[in-house]
């Protein structure tokens, strides 16, 4: 079992910045992917951005060169550091762990608590 700590969030202007923290705790798997997904009010949860183990990353469109997700192997903790933050990027922000391995009786996705960041002037 893994479970996943979030910190970070906050409330910021138009144009600052913030950066995201998960920990995942447990016996982590060799093989997965990370993820940052966000639900804004009024709308279901997406994905914002992903990194593998093999350190391969992916974003969606709206926050490409905005966001950076990264990784500290050592630390089993995964970044998102965002800036440029615009309105539009409130929402209340989720980590994701998954992984392709199939362990009977071993969940294969995991999900943190979630941290709340709103962009406001």
């Amino acid at each position: 079992q893994v479970q996943l700590v979030e910190s970070g969030g906050g409330l910021v202007q138009p144009g600052g910045s913030l950066r995201l923290s998960c920990e995942a705790s447990g016996n982590v798997f060799s093989d997965y992917v990370m993820g940052w997904y966000r639900r804004a009010p009024g709308t279901e949860r997406a994905l914002v951005a992903s990194v593998t183990n093999g350190g391969s990353t992916d974003y969606v469109d709206s926050v490409k060169g905005r966001f950076t997700i990264s990784k500290d192997n050592a630390k089993n903790t995964i970044y998102l550091q965002m800036n440029t933050l615009r309105p539009e990027d409130t929402a209340v922000y989720y980590c994701n762990l998954w992984t392709p391995l199939y362990i009977e009786g071993v969940q294969n996705t995991y999900w943190g608590q979630g941290t709340q960041v709103t962009v406001s002037s």
